[in-house]
């Protein structure tokens, strides 16, 4: 016959004085027991129940001696340890009378005694828990736990707590260390006693109510869907700031201390610790890390994306913390839903990646830009790709899965690198270029179409050399791109300018007729340029004199060339020739500094702010 059949444990109603009824005391008093003939092992047993009754008694709940409950572990903690071994003797009694003398009085006797002591325990651990609700949250507990092993050790053995060492705690033994030893010792010999039900239910209701506060304070919710999804963009980036927040200080203080004090407090029984630490922390770890997996359901736009890395970020992060807090079996759902959130985010980001570059490719705005300035899709996409680029550590882990599997969508001669991440963004600026590239053949003037590439490229040469995407695609790729801006700055000029160029002489001309009539044709073509380009845009300051440079430099020298040996040489004498040499060569270089101004400074210093308030609306 078990103890526990003997001990069944009065029902309880509530957790105050409804958990702790009146035990019915024993029948008649065990010192006037009649003493029939026994060995001496049980004469010791008999011995240790009649000393056992005299402290049980003196401590029982419902003496109408003990008016108001004081506790035994705050007022007198030398009998509290004696009470302590009472219970021991007493099980140890009744295992003995168990096996011995089944049908003994005494055994009847041991067990009310142990149904005392059970109720004065019972009220002892709950008092406890609750007096020292304060020094016993988990921020406090968590603080201490550096010593909270060490200082506990005394419990794991048979020996007697030395008073005057517990009371003299000083710089060895706080308040918070005191309190959960006194628990632990309550706790291992009710469950050695048959009472660990009991036990577990007086600390399962006080510490989930203490643990859900703790969560509640720091604004962790049970979210659904529909909430989410009314919420706008300023609310999502709050509620998002305050999860993170809260998801740190919830893993590392509040679910570690609550798993810290369950492992201390049960430390004699691996079923009643995991039942109390899932009771106490499953309805609130399971709310902490479902609400990142509801925001991945959310409809995705590619603002979005920067939620969902914080979140992948900080989940990940603790990952290894969740795993070893979450650790036993019992646990189990909560690191199931904790993981669900960091694939459901991952997922969700790489979708929305992929349905950026899908947007980029199906951009259809057929308005051409004016002057060749910088597209709109141009300012978007590459401060979409600066922005992911700053969380390249984030956005590695979530395209690792991807590495392995995607084969590089672009030859090497374009991008070569082992980086997922570049290798992404660099696919990205790949497809802009590409969508540039159509974008261009909207202008009728093929001068303009390539100064419509050269403005673009070169915005990306310099916001990719500016951020942090300057190290991801690295110094040869820029070179290429930067190649390709003189590339296209010189295809203008030719397309633009070569007109102009053609109507001066390329040999000495005799003939004062011949000479008249290629300035007229110089004036002419000059003049159609000039005021066409005047409304044309060379966005970034440095290229701008670098293109006005270079055709000065054709242009001026070669009408120089021609002004020189025609005008001054041959026409110098003839009457009215203001008219027709309407241009000194120095007059014409101040009329090509004038060129490309358009709305420049709009244009090229207006990035950051137009972006930042429309983002991605030209998708």
């Amino acid at each position: 016959m078990a103890i526990e059949e003997i001990t069944t444990a009065t029902p309880r109603k509530s957790i105050t004085a409804s958990l702790f009824p009146l035990s019915k005391a024993p029948d008649a008093n065990l010192l006037s027991l009649p003493k029939p003939a026994h060995t001496f092992s049980e004469s010791m047993m008999q011995e240790n129940i009649e000393n056992a009754e005299i402290i049980v008694r003196k401590w029982d709940p419902n003496s109408p001696s003990l008016e108001k409950f004081t506790s035994l572990f705050q007022e007198n903690r030398t009998e509290a340890q004696e009470l302590i071994n009472c219970v021991e003797d007493l099980r140890r009694a009744m295992h003995f009378l168990i096996a011995q003398r089944s049908g003994s009085n005494w055994l009847v006797s041991a067990n009310n005694l142990m149904k005392i002591a059970m109720l004065r325990l019972e009220k002892e651990f709950y008092y406890i828990l609750s007096a020292n609700r304060d020094c016993l949250k988990p921020e406090s507990v968590s603080s201490d736990s550096s010593h909270l092993w060490r200082s506990l050790s005394f419990s794991n053995s048979d020996e007697e707590v030395d008073d005057d060492r517990v009371q003299s705690d000083g710089d060895e033994q706080t308040k918070v260390e005191r309190a959960i030893s006194d628990l632990k010792m309550i706790a291992e010999s009710m469950i050695k006693s048959g009472y660990s039900k009991e036990c577990g239910k007086i600390y399962r209701i006080t510490r989930k109510s203490i643990v859900d506060e703790e969560l509640y304070r720091l604004g962790i919710r049970s979210f659904n869907l529909s909430q989410i999804i009314r919420m706008d963009q300023k609310a999502l980036e709050h509620q998002v700031s305050r999860w993170i927040e809260a998801a740190k200080v919830a893993v590392r203080v509040i679910f570690r201390s609550e798993r810290l004090l369950c492992d201390q407090v049960f430390a004699v029984s691996e079923t009643i610790k995991q039942t109390c630490i899932a009771h106490t922390t499953m309805e609130g770890a399971i709310n902490l890390f479902k609400f990142p997996e509801i925001m991945a359901k959310i409809k995705r736009s590619p603002d979005k994306i920067f939620l969902l890395m914080n979140l992948f970020d900080t989940a990940s992060d603790l990952s290894p913390e969740i795993e070893s807090i979450f650790s036993y079996e019992s646990l189990s759902p909560i690191k199931l839903q904790a993981l669900s959130s960091i694939h459901k985010l991952r997922d969700s980001a790489q979708t929305i990646l992929s349905e950026f570059v899908s947007s980029i490719q199906k951009n259809s705005s057929k308005t051409p830009i004016a002057g060749g300035g910088i597209h709109p899709l141009t300012y978007s996409v590459m401060d979409y790709v600066s922005l992911l680029a700053e969380n390249s550590g984030t956005l590695s882990s979530i395209l690792a899965d991807e590495e392995n599997t995607a084969q590089s969508p672009f030859p090497e001669s374009y991008f070569n690198s082992a980086s997922g991440v570049a290798s992404r963004l660099a696919w990205i600026v790949l497809v802009l270029l590409c969508k540039l590239d159509s974008k261009a053949e909207l202008y009728k003037d093929i001068g303009l179409s390539y100064l419509f590439l050269t403005n673009n490229l070169q915005f990306i040469v310099e916001k990719v050399s500016s951020t942090a995407l300057k190290l991801l695609l690295g110094q040869e790729w820029m070179s290429q791109i930067q190649k390709k801006v003189k590339l296209y700055a010189g295809n203008y000029e030719s397309a633009a300018w070569a007109k102009v160029i053609s109507t001066l002489p390329a040999e000495n001309e005799s003939s004062a007729a011949a000479i008249k009539e290629h300035f007229r044709k110089f004036n002419s073509a000059f003049d159609a340029t000039y005021r066409k380009h005047t409304s044309w845009v060379v966005a970034d300051p440095k290229l701008r004199n670098e293109i006005k440079t270079s055709i000065a430099r054709k242009l001026v020298a070669a009408y120089r060339d021609f002004y020189d040996r025609s005008y001054v040489a041959i026409l110098s004498g003839e009457k009215n020739l203001e008219i027709l040499v309407r241009f000194s060569p120095d007059n014409l270089g101040n009329y090509l500094s004038d060129l490309f101004h358009g709305s420049v400074e709009e244009s090229w210093n207006s990035s950051p702010t137009s972006t930042s308030q429309s983002k991605l609306r030209c998708f």
